[in-house]
């Protein structure tokens, strides 16, 4: 008897570990106010700050365009 649940002991852990990064994929409310807020922080920093030069927009635009933080 002992010998045929070894299979499922071993089965089990590497199917649940399989099926939990599928959790961590989805965005929830925190993410989505996080979001909000990081954008509202680059709004006032360009307000406050706007940029010297067409260099220096340009290389916001792109650090925009591939999420990277100032």
């Amino acid at each position: 008897m002992l010998k045929s649940r070894t299979p499922l002991v071993y089965a089990f852990p590497v199917l649940l570990g399989s099926l939990l990064p599928l959790a961590g994929c989805q965005e929830g409310p925190a993410e989505r106010a996080g979001k909000q807020v990081d954008n509202a922080a680059k709004d006032v920093r360009d307000t406050v700050n706007p940029p010297k030069g067409p260099v220096e927009a340009a290389g916001r635009k792109i650090d925009d365009a591939t999420h990277g933080n100032p």
